[in-house]
């Protein structure tokens, strides 16, 4: 390596190992310094760490707009740490990469997409039967629960009471744990998938509850890429419409609660607190966010409305 890489290696290493002593977890963050240094590595460069070599490599990542924006992000932080080692280094600019505030549409699937979906999960590889297992009930989770991906994936074996139907949540989104029942469909589902597991790693080698091909943890690229799979094994990402995510499972389930409690015709302004704190949100406006107007529910909801007198 050249001088230049070498010492551009250390100072990614000591301000990632900075960050996270200051109580980041800079997991994501840290991927992208590190395949900033690879793309140094194989350009060649030999410093200084200048504009045109972090906008080459954000340009030529693979990454939506807003993808390339927090990437472009981080470089430009670290650039400006680096500079106090390295006077060389140039100022990025912030406007380089603006981000769009333009929030995708969730994709809400309905019941038969859903079956369709976990049944792709099961099929995408017959040789390794436990990965497309561990995908379809990770799936069967998120849309039963609202669980984040992250949360599902950082689950050990300890928090899930395969007794109680019980999950403890923990290092969530806002540094919060908390507590979350399961249906008892679910739990059947969870105790299933436990022994399967169990059959394959007789002996295992990681706390996680939902673990990769290897007995490992099972990753957050490792979901995305099955899922991936499986939406295109079931046909669900249509032509010309938003392609499904994880997230969006959360999405579902927020809109399928309201849906069932207007079908049940309860309270559903008085319900709002149990969903938002079932989801792990301090505030209903995180909670609003979530709900998507979908014909059904906007029929539900206009048919409880006009049977209690209609509007004020």
């Amino acid at each position: 390596m050249t001088p230049f890489v070498t010492a551009l290696t250390a100072g990614v290493e000591s301000y990632i190992a900075l960050q996270r002593s200051l109580g980041y977890q800079f997991r994501k963050q840290s991927t992208s310094l590190h395949a900033f240094l690879g793309y140094v590595r194989s350009s060649h460069a030999d410093g200084p760490l200048s504009r045109a070599l972090a906008v080459d490599f954000v340009i030529g990542s693979n990454l939506t707009l807003n993808g390339r924006a927090i990437r472009y992000g981080v470089v430009r932080r670290f650039a400006e740490y680096y500079a106090a080692f390295d006077p060389r280094t140039e100022s990025l600019d912030r406007r380089a990469f603006p981000r769009s505030r333009a929030v995708p549409p969730p994709r809400i699937l309905s019941e038969e997409e859903l079956r369709s979906l976990m049944a792709a999960s099961i099929r995408i590889s017959t040789a390794q039967p436990l990965r497309g297992r561990t995908l379809a009930t990770v799936i069967g989770l998120l849309a039963s629960t609202g669980l984040r991906s992250g949360e599902a994936l950082r689950l050990d074996r300890a928090d899930v009471d395969l007794s109680t139907g019980l999950l403890q949540i923990r290092k969530t989104k806002f540094r919060k744990d908390r507590l979350v029942p399961v249906h008892a469909t679910t739990l059947a589902a969870l105790q299933d998938y436990a022994r399967n597991r169990d059959l394959a790693f007789p002996a295992p080698t990681s706390a996680a509850f939902f673990v990769s091909t290897r007995g490992g943890r099972l990753s957050t690229a490792g979901l995305y890429y099955g899922f991936g799979q499986a939406c295109e094994l079931a046909g669900v990402n249509r032509t010309g419409s938003q392609a499904l995510r994880p997230h969006d499972l959360r999405h579902r389930f927020a809109v399928t609660r309201l849906a069932l409690w207007h079908q049940q015709e309860a309270d559903v302004q008085s319900m709002l607190p149990l969903l938002a704190t079932y989801l792990g949100h301090g505030r209903y406006s995180d909670t609003a966010y979530y709900i998507t107007g979908t014909p059904e529910l906007l029929a539900l909801a206009a048919a409880n409305v006009f049977r209690a007198g209609g509007p004020a």
